[in-house]
């Protein structure tokens, strides 16, 4: 069933507006229907159970009859508010109208009739002894169970259809915008297409982001959490890289980076739409190959099923499946940068398990044509010792990769290939380019390797999957960091090119930090630390708070916590790209409006940044910090747009004053929420600031527009008297 309270990567509820071929509006959302009918299945199938399973031929005082009575109304109840949600879902969606509102009919009948059979008018007059039977047809309201249960199930299989074709909708307008902006050629063209582009990204990420909340399987989750990921970082490349194409149209290495962000996003559309319609294109099929661990783990469980039945399976397929998994093991002995001491040890231990597989077989025969005391005691022995040879090895290889993967983010922490690119770049050094390109990418092959080697040793399947979306990660974004770098070392004095380079290495930088916790959950699994679901590497991680400010002690959010700030933090960055948009219109850079305006959108990137555990800001009270600024910033703009006003006609001056009237409150506002303590509510309180942070900057963007034509029109204005006082002086 499709969405579950709040998605896990992009955020909570929230009123979005938008339309799809089968008709529905956004309004609170399908998602949030879909939610409310699981919300109120759940208590509707406890209270069924509990009508079923009461006991026929006892009797009971007229309390537990009247208990029954209640639940039997308890459950209509709910019956007509799923009802309510099915209609809902049904006349926004004709094609499938027909099939909801039969289901729906079905439903209400029988909640109807259970209400009816266990009404208390309806029961036998009491016994003598002060007893009542408890229903006169415990078989129609068995009947009647069935029929709500089956068309409930229709009903939620049927919204799950909507979803899927919601989700598939939103894709296509996503794809169709992206083809746009891949052919645009002037920048106020490509202005008005990006802002398109960043609301439909939005409203992709709300319906991935339940969908993504909802799945129960483990695996699909992480999926999506990758292929989210990768949409929400792109969608901020994708802004600088097409930039630095429409400033520098005939710079090749500008095109090369800018196709490879399409072609990412693309490949990560696609594999969205794989997991919710769970299929892929032409019949494909998943072909990553086992890890060791879970390898060893299958041949471990078979090896102790020969404890129940030594028949349970051949020795030739136990064979097979050991050299399975040893042949993995190659990933760790052939790298360059496994350690001589490791390979050798793994080496050790691999030829050890071949040699005890040999000795269990030969026991294992033995004991299929004697079983006597001994030979099974010899057999319980060598399935001991197998078993804990493997143990060895995976302890084994799991010290090889963990202390491969330290080491590397260790020495790589400062960051210095990356810092040198960018100074070579801005100097227009193109020998020294070649040298710390090469560097980074020999860096990159290193990262790939561990990234394999790690996922080899994760433990589960959520966590594979971060592995192997991180490698993808180090390979794309390290050939775009080459590829950005080159194009500003040729336009050494390109602003854009620069914050074009910026950007990639603050998302390599951002996929080491992601490396590091993995690194540590991979570490937690393997000691049993870790009971929990995992959260996954494209959900905001948990804030890092002093543990002085009792104001701001954190408490542990909750997934929807972590979705609902998520979503306003992807809102949040989308609206600083417009915001960065409309202040390159500016001829004036130096403008006063547009210098707040700029502080403004960096103060807001940084917000955004933190609701994903990234940037400058690390704890609570940096968030609190540039918040206050962020207020104090507004203000200031808000005066300068006054003191323009006074140089405008009346009707011009309202229309700056209105949305001046509009900023002002919301940055006292926010002044007022910095300063009020919520003792154990940090994310409630972050949650508000990012909500008036956003409203802030989205009035920002109108401003700068406004302020902007404005300005134009009263230096138009100005020109055109200047021309005619000249024209009288002759």
């Amino acid at each position: 069933m499709a969405a579950s309270p709040g998605p896990a990567g992009v955020g909570g509820a929230g009123t979005f507006h938008g339309s799809s071929p089968s008709g529905f509006a956004f309004d609170s959302g399908l998602e949030i229907k879909t939610r409310s009918v699981e919300q109120t299945l759940l208590p509707l199938v406890s209270q069924i159970t509990t009508l079923i399973n009461h006991k026929d031929n006892t009797k009971k005082s007229d309390k537990t009859l009247q208990a029954i009575q209640r639940v039997g109304q308890a459950v209509n109840l709910a019956v007509g508010r799923f009802v309510k949600v099915g209609e809902a879902i049904a006349n926004e969606n004709w094609d499938l109208k027909e099939e909801i509102n039969i289901a729906c009919i079905e439903a209400k009948q029988a909640g109807e009739t259970i209400a009816a059979l266990t009404d208390i008018t309806n029961l036998n007059h009491p016994d003598s002894d002060g007893q009542i039977t408890i229903f006169t047809d415990k078989t129609g309201v068995i009947k009647a169970a069935r029929l709500l249960l089956s068309s409930v199930t229709k009903v939620l299989l049927l919204a799950d259809r909507v979803v899927i074709k919601q989700i598939i909708t939103s894709r296509n307008k996503v794809l169709t915008t992206m083809e746009r902006l891949e052919k645009v050629n002037s920048f106020q063209e490509f202005v008005q297409i990006f802002s398109q582009f960043g609301n439909e990204m939005v409203e992709f990420a709300h319906l991935t982001g339940d969908r993504q909340n909802d799945l129960k399987d483990e695996k699909k989750k992480a999926k999506m959490a990758a292929a989210r990921a990768v949409l929400e970082k792109c969608t901020m490349m994708l802004l600088t890289a097409s930039k630095t194409c429409l400033r520098h149209p005939n710079c090749e290495s500008a095109h090369k980076n800018k196709e490879g962000v399409f072609n990412r996003m693309k490949v990560a559309l696609d594999k969205v739409i794989e997991i919710v319609t769970d299929c892929k294109p032409n019949g494909e099929t998943d072909v990553s190959s086992i890890s060791i661990f879970t390898g060893i783990k299958e041949f471990k469980m078979n090896v102790e099923a020969l404890r129940e039945d030594l028949y349970f399976q051949s020795k030739e397929n136990l064979s097979a499946a050991l050299e399975v998994t040893l042949e993995h093991t190659e990933d760790f002995t052939d790298s360059a940068y496994t350690s001589h001491k490791h390979r050798e040890r793994i080496l050790e231990l691999s030829t050890q398990a071949r040699m005890e597989l040999q000795q269990l077989i030969s026991v294992w025969i033995q004991a299929q044509s004697k079983k006597t005391k001994s030979i099974v005691e010899e057999l319980e022995l060598s399935i001991l010792k197998i078993t804990h040879n493997l143990d060895e090895l995976k302890k084994e290889l799991h010290r090889t990769a963990t202390q491969l993967a330290a080491d590397l983010l260790k020495r790589h922490a400062d960051h210095v290939v990356l810092k040198a690119l960018k100074l070579t770049g801005v100097e227009g050094n193109l020998e020294a380019l070649a040298e710390y390109a090469s560097k980074l990418s020999e860096q990159k092959e290193q990262l790939i390797e561990t990234c394999r080697l790690l996922r080899h040793v994760s433990g589960t399947e959520p966590l594979e999957i971060t592995c192997i979306h991180a490698e993808e990660t180090f390979q794309v974004t390290g050939q775009q960091i080459i590829s950005a770098a080159e194009t500003l070392t040729l336009h050494p004095s390109s602003k854009i090119a620069k914050e074009n380079l910026d950007v990639f290495c603050e998302a390599w930088e951002s996929q080491i930090s992601d490396m590091s916790t993995l690194l540590r959950e991979i570490n937690d699994v393997f000691e049993g630390r870790r009971g929990e679901k995992y959260g996954y590497l494209s959900l905001p991680k948990p804030m890092k708070n002093n543990a002085n400010l009792k104001s701001l002690k954190p408490d542990k959010p909750d997934s929807e916590e972590q979705a609902k700030i998520a979503k306003l933090g992807l809102k949040l960055g989308l609206l600083t790209s417009d915001a960065d948009c409309e202040i390159e219109k500016w001829e004036d850079q130096e403008n006063e409006i547009v210098r707040y305006g700029r502080n403004m959108s960096s103060m807001a990137y940084s917000l955004y940044l933190f609701t994903r555990g990234e940037g400058p800001l690390k704890t609570s009270q940096d968030l609190i910090h540039q918040l206050e600024a962020f207020a104090t910033e507004g203000l200031k703009l808000a005066s300068s747009v006054q003191a323009l006003s006074k140089q405008l006609k009346d009707d011009d001056k309202l229309m700056l004053l209105l949305e001046i009237n509009k900023l002002i409150p919301l940055c006292h506002q926010l002044q007022t929420i910095t300063k009020t303590p919520l003792p154990n509510k940090v994310f409630l309180k972050v949650d508000k600031c990012i909500i008036k942070a956003r409203s802030m900057m989205a009035i920002l963007i109108q401003l700068l527009s406004l302020c902007y034509k404005l300005l134009k029109k009263v230096e138009s204005r100005w020109v055109s008297v200047t021309n005619k006082d000249t024209m009288d002086e002759h």
